[in-house]
């Protein structure tokens, strides 16, 4: 590993550690929206990921979930969500996960998404492949939409938007073979770039939701862009990953339903 990715798999494990230690604790949480939380976790491993990061790469941005944030054009930054699945994480459902991604000149060259519960650190450098414990990954070869485990998320506004997935969500039971929902879009993007999704997709996300694992999935031989099949942009929160074969029907069902 380069220096940077080698640094991004320390932090995530050194967050992974304190998720795992404090995680059958009764936690402090506090609201963002009506059902969009945080825990004093979230913030103890921000803490600690922007701390080192200051410390070792002072020139860098941070962008990341718990923070007000500054995004400036041609600087290199850390994108990072310190607990991926928050609210997994309250309710001690174990699925979740942190996040780290580092973007040079306007392109994510690293990824690194770790769940400390399964211990599957899942990383990524641009053109170098995508690995789990080391073993490289490679998406799945499915290619019938029947036979197809597709994933997705709702925004935290789904009770009041009518642009809340809800829509796409029943096409896809229709169409697939199954749907899951599972709450941490890094690990659907992981799981995807492992095979063991086949396609996924989701709106209204963040940068930290999605650096890393957008980098796993195409370094995997995966497929990503917009809803709409336009080139995916980081920035803008709208997303569709797939195997690469299944991605023209997915597109489909996005635009014309089952």
């Amino acid at each position: 590993m380069d220096k940077i990715l080698q640094f991004a798999v320390d932090l995530a494990l050194e967050s992974g550690r304190v998720q795992k230690k404090r995680y059958q604790e009764r936690h402090s949480i506090t609201y963002k929206g009506e059902i969009n939380i945080v825990t004093d976790v979230d913030i103890e491993c921000q803490d600690r990921i922007v701390s080192r990061i200051k410390r070792h790469f002072p020139r860098d941005l941070i962008i990341a979930e718990e923070k007000e944030n500054v995004y400036e054009e041609h600087k290199n930054r850390w994108i990072v969500d310190p607990i991926d699945g928050t609210t997994n994480y309250a309710h001690g459902y174990p699925f979740f996960c942190t996040s780290i991604g580092y973007e040079e000149g306007g392109e994510v060259v690293c990824g690194v998404v770790y769940n400390p519960i399964f211990e599957e650190l899942f990383f990524a450098q641009k053109g170098k492949g995508a690995y789990l414990n080391g073993e490289r990954l490679n998406v799945s070869g499915i290619g019938e939409m029947k036979q197809a485990l597709v994933v997705t998320g709702f925004p935290y506004d789904v009770n009041t938007s009518s642009q809340n997935n809800i829509d796409h969500f029943v096409a896809f039971l229709y169409s697939a073979q199954a749907v899951r929902r599972d709450g941490s879009a890094a690990l659907n993007l992981s799981y995807l770039a492992a095979g063991r999704f086949d396609g996924y997709w989701e709106l209204k996300l963040n940068p930290w939701d999605l650096a890393a694992g957008v980098l796993l999935l195409t370094e995997a031989g995966g497929v990503v862009t917009d809803l709409k099949g336009e080139p995916f942009d980081l920035y803008q929160g709208h997303i569709c990953g797939s195997n690469g074969v299944l991605h023209g029907e997915m597109l489909r069902i996005l635009k014309d339903g089952r």
